[in-house]
């Protein structure tokens, strides 16, 4: 734990992006309820994450992390648990077998409820009234009642979270991850028209998986193919679920945000002396730092130097979001300023939201071609300064929506309409998804053209 903190020591600083909740009584009721109950995840589980993660900061492992947008009350059910889920296991086969080294499977799931806003109030036909920031805060419904924060969704929260990760740990130690399973889907994936070009990595793995078969490597007498580590993350937005969450381990004395195995700073709440900054600084978690354009090397090294003191390299992930178009004039000197001053860090590309339009229909939308595009640019960045680009960071959703446009799903600004669900931001659909990990696996292939040799040796 750093020095001089207090799981409660963030209510001194200056807080952002965080609802004022008009009963102070039911919120203490709520956060004591809440500070009873069991954690969602365990310190052990942390520790392994963290572990995972120094691996890809010495690139030796990927980062794969992707989920909702938001968590919505409404559209809670296994079947998008598992929908989801499953799609991350087909990226991560494909990124594995490209890589040549572990993926670390990272869900935006299991507590990704709350949101951040450009306006703290929205407008609609005339009425003022708070904007949406997420179910564990208010609804969506634009009336003022639905829009009044309420501190009792945290505990529905915190039940549907708990209730996801009972899914997530029996489908990724029952079976359900067994890598033969995993790739029958993939190959069912490219049986449509448009993907031929990524059937010859496709047929590839399969003899890979034939031939470990052939040599006795199966799902009865390995359990490295038949499960798999996943972990949760979501954004240390609300402060009071977070504080509420945390626990002191038993075994080490360390704190644990007890609300997910990895927490994360938003773009807008990561002040050296905020609130945000100075809850996540305190927990022994792996801990993730979004970096928008507006983010100087100066102080990036300081918030590196408050995060992460002791240079640990599983404890930080800086995740760009910068846009397409704006990627090159900004993460060079960032990766320059890391690599100056020895800081050990995993490097992460979250394309997303830096690239996100209004189409011509009215849709708030993401074009596939310039998430794939500032993918494509991270990468190319990392290869010229001789740095390592570890990981991706997107927001998808294992359902068939039309909410980014492009891919070989061919979604248009036209189709947005048709199945075009999410309460906050875009999300790449299933295809979109899988699409994106075959085109990653070609980056991870020319940044480390030699990789397949070196895992040999």
């Amino acid at each position: 734990m750093s020095a001089n903190w207090t799981k409660d020591g963030w209510r001194s600083k200056p807080r952002i992006q965080m609802p004022d909740y008009p009963d102070a009584a039911a919120l203490q009721a709520v956060e004591a309820q809440l500070a009873k109950y069991p954690p969602l995840v365990f310190a052990g589980e942390t520790r392994s994450l963290r572990r995972a993660l120094g691996e890809v900061a010495q690139g030796r492992a990927f980062l794969l992390q992707g989920g909702d947008c938001a968590e919505s009350f409404a559209e809670f059910g296994a079947d998008n648990i598992r929908d989801t889920f499953k799609v991350l296991l087909q990226m991560a086969v494909v990124l594995t077998f490209g890589a040549r080294v572990p993926v670390v499977k990272v869900g935006r799931m299991a507590g990704q409820f709350a949101k951040p806003r450009s306006a703290a109030t929205e407008t609609q036909n005339g009425v003022e009234l708070p904007s949406y920031r997420g179910d564990i805060v208010n609804d969506l419904a634009f009336t003022a009642e639905a829009r009044t924060p309420d501190p009792r969704r945290m505990l529905q929260a915190y039940t549907q979270a708990a209730a996801t990760l009972n899914l997530l740990r029996a489908f990724s130690q029952g079976g359900f991850a067994d890598l033969h399973r995993v790739h029958s889907w993939t190959l069912g994936f490219l049986e449509g028209e448009g993907y031929e070009r990524y059937r010859d990595m496709s047929d590839r793995i399969s003899q890979a998986l034939d031939f470990m078969s052939a040599a006795g490597i199966n799902s009865t007498t390995s359990e490295q193919i038949s499960r798999t580590d996943f972990y949760t993350s979501h954004e240390a937005l609300l402060l009071e679920y977070e504080q509420a969450l945390t626990r002191v381990d038993s075994t080490s004395g360390q704190t644990v945000a007890g609300s997910g195995h990895l927490i994360w700073i938003g773009d807008r709440t990561r002040q050296p002396d905020g609130a945000h900054v100075e809850f996540c600084r305190g927990v022994m978690n792996p801990i993730g730092l979004k970096c928008g354009p507006s983010l100087q090397p100066d102080e990036l090294i300081r918030l590196i130097d408050i995060l992460n003191p002791q240079n640990d390299p599983g404890r930080l992930t800086l995740i760009g979001r910068f846009g397409a178009d704006r990627i090159e004039a900004h993460l060079p000197a960032l990766i320059e300023a890391v690599r100056r001053e020895g800081r050990a860090v995993v490097w992460s590309c979250d394309p997303m939201h830096g690239n996100t339009v209004k189409s011509a229909t009215g849709y708030k939308t993401r074009p596939f071609e310039r998430v794939l595009e500032e993918v494509r640019r991270f990468f190319a960045i990392h290869r010229e300064l001789g740095s390592y680009p570890g990981g991706v960071h997107v927001e998808m959703t294992g359902q068939n929506v039309t909410e980014c446009t492009g891919g070989v799903s061919a979604v248009s600004e036209k189709t947005l309409s048709d199945r075009y669900h999410t309460a906050c931001d875009p999300r790449l659909n299933a295809a979109q998804s899988l699409e994106l990990a075959f085109l990653l696996a070609d980056e991870i292939q020319r940044s480390h053209p030699g990789r397949s040799e070196v895992a040999a040796e």
